[in-house]
Order: C-alpha cells, then sequence, then structure tokens
C-alpha cells in the first residue's frame, strides 16, 4: 500500500455503496488493522470504520472484526494513540 491516499469501495449490510479513504493503518497485537473514513462527507460528519487488514502476497483485503471485546481493545489503543497525540 502506498503513502497516498487510498479510495476503498466498501458495501455495507444493507447493499448501500461507501467510498471510503484509508485513514491509518494500526499496528496492534500481532495484527494490521486500517482506519477509514468515508469519503466525500463533511468534517463534522465522518465517521471512522475500524477493520482489520490483511495483506496476502501482492493482494490486500479488508475484513469486519467479529469478536467485540478485540474490537473494543483496538478502539482503545487508537483513542490513546489520539490522546497522545493531543498532549
Amino acid at each position: 500500500m502506498t503513502e497516498e491516499n487510498q479510495l476503498i469501495e466498501l458495501v455495507s449490510e444493507d447493499g448501500n455503496t461507501i467510498n471510503c479513504e484509508v485513514f491509518d493503518l494500526i499496528e496492534f497485537e500481532g495484527k494490521t488493522y486500517a482506519l477509514l473514513v468515508q469519503a466525500d462527507v463533511e468534517e463534522q460528519d465522518e465517521e471512522y470504520i475500524l477493520l482489520e487488514y490483511i495483506e496476502e502476497g501482492d493482494e490486500c483485503t479488508f475484513a469486519s472484526i467479529e469478536d467485540e471485546d478485540e474490537f473494543n481493545r483496538v478502539w482503545d489503543y487508537i483513542e490513546s494513540l489520539a490522546d497522545e497525540v493531543e498532549d
């Protein structure tokens, strides 16, 4: 994955297409997670999407984090990083 903004097209559970940009890749507990933000929305309306980022050879995929405890640990870690930046 390159440093430039990557546009990702996601399909929601109800079949709607959501265009997102990769905001950041985060390494945590031996896995890589992608923090995505919806493209083409006003900054005050931004919502982040957290997915597992998986590289296999030259291919990369995104997967939902099914385990709620895992999701919460990763989200708490990301929030702690944001708090460090603000201080």
